[in-house]
């Protein structure tokens, strides 16, 4: 039986994950949402619902223990503390693996004139992101930090990853392809350990992501 602590579960990209593990006889989620109007009434039968904030360090405390795996699909001015907050109650709960979504460009990574409108679209907003990248790196966690594209909401599984320190691919990934990649190192804990990976659909490429 697998644990598994989903940070953020009423996000897009944590739905498709909890999609893919529902009513698992070998996995077990505890869904922390914030705010609880975003409860669909439709989780899964392997899944318990926690609402609170990653910030109140009692809730998560609890929240942490006997997991085996945190997926963080979380967001905000404030990423930064949310992931420090996170990484404190893992080491003291003993959990090591953990998976946590930011954002390409967080390292001037991507290229070209997509690189360029990236940068000015939303350039200001990634150093809490990459911040909290800093931490996790330095945490002595087994993390995997996934740094999609821009994101859209086609039901397709359609995508390729860049590891940290080579120039981001393409401009867009769908949520459901990211999901599709959680799930995966989920289901198999030793996948990407240490890993910081790009991700998005191959063959995409433009000075912008098309739907802008």
């Amino acid at each position: 039986m697998i644990n598994i602590l989903i940070l953020g579960a009423s996000g897009q990209i944590a739905q498709w994950v909890v999609k893919a593990l529902a009513d698992r006889p070998d996995t077990a989620l505890t869904l922390l949402v914030r705010n609880p109007k975003k409860l669909t009434s439709n989780e899964p039968g392997n899944a318990r619902i926690v609402i609170g904030n990653v910030l109140d360090k009692k809730l998560l405390k609890q929240a942490m223990a006997g997991q085996d795996i945190v997926y963080a699909n979380l967001t905000g001015e404030d990423l930064d503390k949310q992931a420090k907050a996170v990484i404190a109650a893992m080491q003291a709960a003993g959990v090591r693996r953990l998976i946590f979504v930011l954002s390409l460009g967080i390292y001037d990574e991507v290229p070209g004139k997509f690189g360029a409108w990236n940068r000015a679209t939303i350039g200001e907003d990634l150093r809490p992101f990459r911040l909290a990248a800093d931490a996790i790196e330095a945490s002595g966690l087994q993390y995997t930090l996934v740094r999609p594209a821009w994101l859209m909401d086609e039901d397709e599984v359609d995508y390729e990853l860049t590891p940290k320190g080579e120039p981001f691919k393409g401009t867009v990934v769908s949520r459901r392809s990211v999901g599709d990649l959680i799930a995966k190192v989920i289901l198999s804990p030793d996948l990407h350990v240490g890993a910081n990976l790009g991700v998005n659909k191959p063959n995409i490429d433009g000075d912008k992501p098309y739907f802008m």
